[in-house]
């Protein structure tokens, strides 16, 4: 009952004969082609001339399929045995169709990048490992042929994405990425961060007590990172505003407003309280510059706007509550 869950149940590739080599091929083939079609899918909305390089990449990967086709059939006739790189030990792997949805185009790149030197790779070596002569020189023309595959790739980027295109679907996927993680995510930390200040060190000089405090910190902080998780995933859902995904960009809004609290909140884990409360503050204080320099180096704020805002903001609110706790 197990055996399907261990390397064992896989084929090594020494045991393959001629005829399954050239099956696995064809498979490999036209799985690539399938995926280099679901990128150009993915990706034809917002980066149209990237979407035509792996159509074009995916029509390689189909007449390689076809010439594959053709040897197999004047050596060994027209039934292909049905045997795929996942039923090989050590053939390299791609990643299911729901992985490779909604993926940044950085990251469609060097996955299709990877896919070809993977496979040239495999060719290559598997080529070391075989004493046919027959079968060698068929994987390392498999290898070749990927290899080839690469140039293509290359030639084909440069036909269809030229610099200012390039550049220009660069700074598209970037603003994408500021959307749909740096705004929502810096929203969090900065409510995170600010709104626990006041409830926090308010416990903290009115209670003496540290693990007291800390409690009420790390339930301000969870519950302003779910409160915000869930406003942020409600409120857009990203069809009309283009700020993409509102599960992304809920888990960016709640995680962070957790993280920015609870910055602040643990150091009253540490029974001495002034000793707590210096690394409290000293934590505060670089929350409150790290997120100025988020706001300029990202949303473009000018600087000494960012820092006005954050860090006067944040300090006036820490020293509201230590006067309330002190109250």
């Amino acid at each position: 009952m197990f055996g399907r869950l261990l390397p064992a149940s896989k084929r090594s590739f020494d045991s393959l004969s001629e005829e399954e080599i050239l099956a696995l091929a064809i498979a490999s083939e036209e799985e690539d082609a399938r995926i280099y079609l679901s990128y150009a899918d993915s990706l034809r909305e917002q980066y149209p001339a990237s979407a035509k390089i792996f159509e074009d990449m995916a029509e390689v990967e189909q007449t390689h399929k076809n010439s594959l086709i053709e040897i197999f059939r004047s050596r060994f006739g027209e039934r292909i045995p049905q045997i795929r790189r996942e039923h090989v030990r050590g053939f390299y792997d791609r990643k299911p169709d729901w992985l490779r949805k909604n993926l940044p185009l950085d990251t469609v790149r060097m996955q299709s990048e990877a896919m070809e030197s993977q496979a040239a790779r495999f060719y290559t070596e598997a080529a070391k490992r075989v004493s046919d002569a027959s079968t060698r020189k068929l994987l390392g023309d498999l290898a070749l042929a990927e290899q080839g595959h690469e140039d293509i790739a290359r030639m084909l980027d440069e036909k269809h994405t030229p610099g200012d295109v390039k550049s220009e679907e660069d700074a598209t996927a970037h603003r994408q990425f500021i959307l749909t993680y740096v705004q929502p995510g810096l929203a969090g930390l900065m409510d995170g961060s600010v709104s626990t200040l006041a409830p926090i060190f308010a416990a903290a000089f009115a209670t003496g007590d540290t693990w007291s405090t800390f409690l009420i910190g790390l339930s301000a902080s969870v519950g302003a990172g779910i409160s915000m998780g869930f406003t942020e995933a409600a409120h857009d859902d990203g069809k009309i505003s283009g700020r993409g995904s509102p599960i992304k960009r809920g888990l960016a809004s709640g995680i962070m407003t957790a993280v920015g609290g609870l910055g602040h909140a643990l150091p009253y884990l540490i029974p001495h309280f002034w000793t707590a409360t210096a690394i409290a503050a000293l934590v505060v204080f670089v929350e409150l510059w790290a997120i100025a320099f988020i706001q300029n180096r990202y949303m473009e704020t000018p600087f000494m706007r960012a820092v006005f805002q954050v860090v006067f903001g944040g300090s006036l609110v820490l020293a509201a509550g230590i006067l309330i706790g002190n109250g």
